[in-house]
């Protein structure tokens, strides 16, 4: 019986320096991480709300959205914000060739041929990039971005400008000129929703 145990306590040394000994594989090589759209959505309307009334409508021919949170509109995007009456008037329209929202800090940013246009006092921006941060309902560009703003009256330029949300004030960080808008120049008249 002492011999039995002698080889089952060798046999029990050995099978744990066996164990010891083998290792995992490591895999060699870079380490390959997806960072691309976890989903995919085409034709995509969101509505946004607050105390049951509609705020804005972003609609968008393709939507991506992120691990991290953050959605990606590659196809453009469109924003209709509506007056805070509930009535669903058009205060004012946003769109852009490109757009991403950050989820950490709720901003959009909207790229390529950028226009908003009040729709009540018939104004319209012109800009490459903006940024609309819904926390705050301000809309914003960089100062050193070129902005032409165009009303029933007169054509503004300059670089840089701040508004709040439906763009009824703004104010050009920059301003470069003032001229008298011709008649063709006068951003779109109101169109019912429906």
């Amino acid at each position: 019986m002492h011999d039995f145990r002698q080889l089952a306590g060798g046999a029990l040394v050995v099978a744990v320096l066996a164990l010891a000994g083998c290792d995992k594989k490591t895999a060699t090589g870079p380490k390959l991480v997806y960072t691309g759209p976890l989903t995919e959505t085409t034709n995509v309307k969101t509505l946004f709300s607050d105390s049951a009334k509609l705020k804005f409508q972003l609609t968008a021919p393709l939507q991506q959205q992120f691990e991290n949170g953050d959605v990606v509109y590659p196809k453009g995007v469109k924003v209709i914000f509506y007056s805070s009456d509930g009535r669903r008037n058009v205060v004012n329209t946003l769109t852009a060739k490109y757009g991403k929202s950050d989820k950490a800090t709720n901003i959009y940013t909207m790229r390529g041929k950028v226009e908003v246009v009040n729709v009540p006092q018939a104004q319209r921006l012109d800009t490459e990039e903006l940024f609309f941060d819904q926390n705050k309902q301000l809309i914003y560009t960089d100062s050193a971005m070129f902005v032409k703003v165009t009303t029933p009256t007169e054509m503004l330029t300059g670089y840089g400008l701040t508004a709040n949300q439906d763009f009824s004030r703004y104010g050009i960080i920059d301003p470069k000129g003032v001229f008298a808008a011709p008649a063709t120049q006068a951003a779109p008249a109101p169109q019912p929703v429906r």
